[in-house]
This record gives C-alpha cells, structure tokens and sequence, in this order.
C-alpha cells in the first residue's frame, strides 16, 4: 500500500503534529498556500514533497502553479484554486492532457473528496492556524492496487 500525505494552506504554520500523522507516508503532496520555503523543508523531513504555489504565497519563492507527479502508477496533479464543477478553460485543457487520477488542491479551507468522470477531486481541507472557525485537517490518501482510499485526519 502506497501512501501519499495531502496537506494545503498551511499558511506558513507546521502543525507539531504533522509529522506523527505522516509518519509512514511515501510521499506528500501540498496544495498551495505554503508560506516560507522552511515549510516544505519540515515536510522533507517526512517524505519526499511535491508543492504548488497558492495565492497567498510570494511568487519569489517559485513554487510551481501546477504540478504533475506520478506515485504508485498513478497520476496526480496538484493546483491550488480548483472548482470541481466549473474548471477553468485552462486547467480543464491540462486535465484532458494529463488525464490525471486525482487533482489535489487547496484554497477553500474546506474538506472535499468526489469522482467526477475519472478523476477524484480532492481537497485535504487546511492546516494552518485556526482561522474562521472551521476545523482544520490533512489527510492520507492509501493507494491500492484497486482503489484509492481517502483517510481525513483532524488537526
């Protein structure tokens, strides 16, 4: 079983938790909003990271604005800003080229997990500093031969 840990918006905030609930993962995919670049360096402490910039971060830093990356035979593509039911034109285009398994993204601060066609959308929800009143969290996504299962984890 493949592991791939989903974090988004961490807003220049690592959680002293995160590494026990990645512990084991075999790799780890951000969906924007990193913050410093010692973020992503905390991450690689864990498993190896593949991270996308967010609105909020410096373009300074030049975190990708898409990334593609292929783990356990399949394909993942990460994007920050995703609306599921209303692609944009362009990342609609690169979806159709890429023909991912899942689309990771962030942004929303909101827990998301849904096949549309064959793609699974996902959104880990957010682990920075509590804002908003929304609950925080990451998630593990366990790779089978079969099936791709989502596992939430509270923060």
């Amino acid at each position: 079983m493949f592991k791939v840990g989903i974090i988004s918006d961490t807003h220049n905030y690592c959680d002293p938790r995160i590494p026990n609930l990645f512990a084991g993962v075999d790799h780890i995919l951000h969906g924007g909003d990193i913050g410093m670049p010692a973020i992503i360096l905390a991450l690689e402490q864990i498993a190896p990271v593949t991270a996308v910039s967010g609105n909020t971060d410096d373009p300074g830093f030049r975190y990708p604005q898409t990334a593609v990356v292929e783990l356990a035979g399949r394909k993942f593509l990460a994007h920050h800003i995703v609306n599921p039911h209303a692609l944009t034109d362009s990342l609609q285009a690169r979806i159709a080229r890429e023909r991912p398994d899942v689309v990771v993204f962030g942004h929303t601060h909101k827990p998301f997990s849904e096949i549309i066609g064959r793609t699974r959308f996902f959104n880990p929800g957010y682990a920075g500093k509590s804002r908003f009143g929304l609950e925080r969290s990451v998630a593990i996504l366990h790779c089978g031969e079969k099936a791709i299962r989502a596992e939430y984890l509270p923060l």
